[in-house]
């Protein structure tokens, strides 16, 4: 007891200075989103004048509403769908007892070594040739397969669960459906959410799949139209870093937010997938 209190100070001095290592870079973007022009990089952490008006600027050079929705739109689809299809195949692999089943699932974790750049051009193949390829529908679509590591994450809480309950369930004459529906989400529900932020997040900040297949400006999301208002505010001549930074905390502000409000469930979801792995 001596020795834990006495390691205490040293485990919060940890972490205060692992915890100021992370927040000081949103500071300074902060901090450089509210200072006039020529003040960005000046690298003051507290600016000597508060520029509000980028915020309105950015809203009046860009259509900076229409991306925030496409953006929220396509990172909820992505995020449902990858939730509940790898649900439905992780809670496959872990109640199911089939021949070949441990192969197979090995197949699916194996995908997790594919680089994403070794599929880019055959996925876009696929799409083209389903004439989807200049529409929204290719940056969430894809997960209606489900995800390997989500498919890994879920299994393991599924199995994680009393194997009795189903089978008391089956008895009652109870299907499968049920089983998965009523059962297992209910008792995964902070894996559940666990995965649904991650997928969020992921769809959210994801740059590379918008640069491929968006060309119309209105279906842009916010990662893609701040890299056509980099492209454009960052020219020599026409630098103006301070309507860039202000979109770049426009588009990390939701996040935050979400993370926040999920907190209680994503902390629970670590904690069980420590305890059932």
């Amino acid at each position: 007891m001596r020795r834990r209190g006495r390691r205490r100070p040293l485990v919060w001095v940890a972490l205060v200075a692992a915890s100021v290592v992370f927040l000081y870079p949103f500071a300074w973007l902060l901090s450089a989103s509210v200072k006039p022009g020529e003040q960005v990089f000046d690298n003051a952490l507290f600016p000597q004048q508060v520029v509000l008006g980028n915020y309105a600027e950015i809203w009046r050079a860009a259509p900076v509403a229409a991306w925030l929705f496409n953006s929220v739109a396509v990172s909820l689809a992505a995020a449902l769908t990858a939730t509940v299809a790898s649900s439905l195949v992780a809670f496959g692999f872990a109640y199911f007892r089939f021949p070949g089943r441990n192969a197979l699932f090995g197949l699916v974790l194996a995908t997790m070594m594919l680089p994403g750049a070794v599929t880019m051009i055959p996925v876009y193949l696929i799409w083209n040739e389903a004439g989807l390829a200049s529409t929204q529908v290719p940056l969430w679509a894809g997960n209606l397969f489900g995800s390997a590591f989500y498919i890994f994450l879920l299994r393991q809480f599924f199995l994680g669960l009393p194997r009795e309950l189903f089978e008391a369930a089956r008895i009652d004459g109870a299907s499968y459906w049920t089983l998965f529906w009523r059962i297992a989400v209910p008792l995964c529900k902070p894996a559940m959410v666990v995965t649904f932020v991650f997928e969020l997040k992921a769809s959210w900040s994801d740059l590379l799949k918008p640069l491929i297949y968006l060309r119309d400006p209105a279906l842009y999301t916010l990662p893609r139209g701040l890299k056509a208002l980099s492209d454009q505010f960052g020219q020599v001549g026409e630098q103006r870093w301070e309507i860039v930074l202000a979109g770049s905390v426009l588009t990390t502000l939701p996040m935050i937010i979400v993370f926040f409000l999920a907190q209680r469930h994503f902390v629970d979801g670590i904690s069980t997938h420590r305890r059932t792995g």
